[in-house]
């Protein structure tokens, strides 16, 4: 797309504003390293703009601390004191989704990840955030924990200007059908295949 412009513009009867703010369904798959990397990036550009972020991890260890969560937190407090950005939460699955008020189990993730999905379906019906990141939500579905129609449906349905980002491996066709965004990382190369294991500030 030259200077931003697209190819190919729509007989669709909307204006040019309207199209650019229709809301946004992206989905970050493939082999390659940088998929939920590159949705935080997305989040961090809407919490900027004064969007409400909400994120979901639907697979990471409760203990498994990324950065980006602690950087995240701080932005929600920075909003909540300075009234800079905008609300954030942050939810795992690992750690017993928060609204539960529960810990965490090892004996069915199926059951956690059909409790998030419905948690978030609705809060999507509610227009609870502007931006969601459902990160690593591709597993439950190719798992058959969570039913693919059911969240396309529920996504295409989706009220008002809600962004949400999908990350994963193994995305469902029918999924990246429904998405207007979807972006495959392929690994071309990466340290782990010379034996170095991930580093703090680059892995996590």
């Amino acid at each position: 797309m030259p200077k931003g412009q697209p190819p190919v513009v729509p007989d669709d009867g909307l204006s040019t504003k309207q199209r650019r703010n229709a809301p946004l369904l992206a989905v970050h798959t493939g082999p390659g390293k940088g998929k939920s990397t590159a949705a935080f990036g997305m989040a961090l550009r809407a919490w900027n703009a004064g969007l409400s972020v909400g994120v979901f991890q639907f697979v990471k260890s409760a203990k498994w601390r990324v950065g980006e969560e602690s950087v995240f937190h701080r932005l929600g407090e920075l909003h909540d004191e300075h009234g800079v950005g905008a609300p954030v939460q942050w939810h795992k699955m690992g750690s017993g989704w928060s609204w539960s008020r529960k810990p965490g189990s090892e004996d069915d993730h199926a059951a956690s990840a059909a409790e998030g999905w419905a948690e978030v379906a609705r809060r999507l019906a509610e227009q609870e955030h502007d931006f969601y990141v459902l990160d690593e939500f591709t597993y439950p579905l190719k798992w058959g924990w969570v039913d693919v129609d059911e969240v396309v449906s529920t996504l295409q349905a989706r009220p008002g200007k809600q962004h949400v980002v999908i990350t994963g491996r193994d995305a469902p066709e029918a999924l990246m059908t429904a998405a207007d965004l979807v972006t495959e990382m392929t690994k071309i190369k990466h340290p782990m295949d010379a034996g170095r294991k991930g580093q703090k500030g680059i892995e996590w």
